[in-house]
């Protein structure tokens, strides 16, 4: 039996080697340079101060921040009532949906700024129809801002939540809503008082998930904005494949202050996890 365990761990060997050259080592090499001057050798603080002094980092972080946080916001609220129709409802329209939710969830990226290009741009087949029937909404739809990125991002986080929080309905029991009933609550009673309580560190640990999607997302927001709205995966690429100048110390820089975002909201998320899991244990 021991051998047997040891050929097991021997498995995971290459998993682990091809973490820790492409993971492992260059993680540690950013925050190392993050430390340094572009000019090489030394210790430095210079990296960090730009980027919390100068106003074009400033408003990456923010601005990152902020769609990360709406698309998230969202998309977990618009999946959350997709899983529960998903769980509710079984039989061939439930597979259909699940197949649509997996094609869909893969569709990001160039292609997907593509198609909001063809929908939604300047001269997009909506904002075309929006003028020729008088819709002022569609007609003045200006999809190069931060409320269009925001939309797009809500796009591909819909499946990805959905998908993520179907599994969590699964705890759900129905002698949970057959005694809600019995006591006489109804359906919204039972999915304040007991749903959604029991359903939030599912719900909290897939936000934390849609938070860092968004937050690291590079190719859609490229394809569509180029270098014309201020992100931080954006303005980390500019710093590694820049025409004048590589600035592997603000690249690095950057890179530990997306990964302190992350951390924060995986801390935050975690903590009201803890919190909703007490409170469904004491009831």
């Amino acid at each position: 039996m021991k051998n047997r365990k040891y050929i097991f761990l021997l498995a995971l060997v290459p998993f682990l080697l091809v973490a820790f050259l492409y993971e492992i080592i260059p993680l540690i090499m950013i925050v190392i340079n993050s430390f340094q001057p572009d000019a090489g050798g030394g210790f430095t603080l210079e990296n960090y101060q730009t980027v919390f002094s100068k106003l074009l980092y400033r408003k990456a972080i923010f601005n990152s921040i902020k769609i990360s946080l709406t698309s998230a916001i969202i998309g977990i609220i618009i999946a959350f009532f997709g899983a529960k129709a998903a769980h509710q409802h079984g039989g061939k329209l439930n597979s259909v949906f699940m197949t649509v939710l997996n094609m869909v969830s893969n569709f990001a990226g160039i292609p997907l700024a593509f198609a909001y290009m063809i929908l939604l741009g300047n001269a997009g087949f909506m904002v075309s129809v929006g003028k020729e029937l008088g819709i002022e909404a569609l007609a003045n739809y200006n999809l190069y801002t931060t409320s269009g990125m925001s939309l797009i991002y809500v796009y591909f986080q819909i499946p990805l939540s959905t998908l993520l929080l179907i599994p969590a309905f699964e705890g759900v029991r129905k002698e949970w809503k057959e005694a809600c009933t019995l006591l006489g609550g109804g359906q919204t009673t039972f999915w304040t008082k007991v749903g959604v309580p029991v359903l939030m560190p599912s719900i909290l640990g897939t936000f934390s998930v849609l938070f860092a999607n968004a937050l690291a997302a590079y190719a859609t927001a490229y394809a569509l904005m180029m270098n014309n709205i201020s992100l931080l995966p954006i303005q980390i690429a500019g710093c590694y494949t820049g025409e004048v100048k590589i600035r592997t110390g603000l690249g690095g820089a950057l890179s530990v202050t997306m990964m302190i975002i992350m951390i924060i909201m995986i801390f935050i998320t975690n903590g009201l996890s803890r919190h909703f899991q007490k409170g469904v244990a004491r009831k």
